[in-house]
């Protein structure tokens, strides 16, 4: 993505710190242990440095090269560059983290994107996502952002067919800057 190649230091530097205990906990309490885990869009690489150090098996992608060659930095992976809908993989995964990543992907393209997520993970594989709790979609800047309410994600995914939700709940962003804006955090399971 054109904007975090431009903006990567200043994303990392907003987001490497952020403590994410609350939605790991979320996720990994429905994986074996040392699961394999694919983090998608993984950004700085953050939350993969998170889960190898927890004993995990971690694979990494982000579409920013540069959020890349951070990612590759600080996880010490060979981090793939592509987009969501370029994933390859056909039932490698225990469980697949997709942290503020989906969002950015167009509203038409995310059935075809769930079911490549779908593909991806082995039988009763876990998925978890976020997306800004918004009704309405929005730009800012050159970021486009896919938003969902609790009950426009539910309807979303029952039309798939793919998933049940395990839990889904809100939170607050964790960032100091970012008060009053919410988050739908999205824990299924592969049908």
């Amino acid at each position: 993505m054109n904007y975090y190649d431009k903006h990567a230091d200043a994303y990392v530097t907003d987001t490497l710190s952020v403590n994410m205990a609350e939605q790991y906990d979320l996720f990994l309490p429905h994986l074996p242990k040392g699961a394999s885990i694919l983090d998608a869009g993984c950004g700085s690489g953050r939350d993969s440095k998170a889960f190898l150090n927890l004993g995990y098996t971690v694979q990494a992608f982000d579409s920013s090269l540069e959020m890349v060659r951070v990612a590759n930095q600080v996880t010490g992976l060979a981090v793939r560059h592509l987009c969501f809908q370029e994933m390859d993989w056909d039932q490698e995964f225990d469980g697949i983290w997709a942290s503020a990543s989906l969002l950015h992907v167009r509203r038409e393209e995310l059935i075809a994107v769930f079911s490549l997520l779908h593909r991806a993970l082995k039988p009763n594989g876990v998925l978890y996502a976020s997306f800004k709790e918004r009704r309405d979609d929005f730009i800012k800047g050159e970021r486009l952002f896919t938003c969902f309410t609790a009950d426009t994600f539910s309807s979303f995914l029952e039309k798939l067919d793919l998933f049940h939700i395990i839990s889904l709940s809100q939170s607050e962003d964790l960032r100091p800057d970012r008060k009053g804006e919410g988050w739908l955090n999205i824990v299924m399971r592969k049908e």
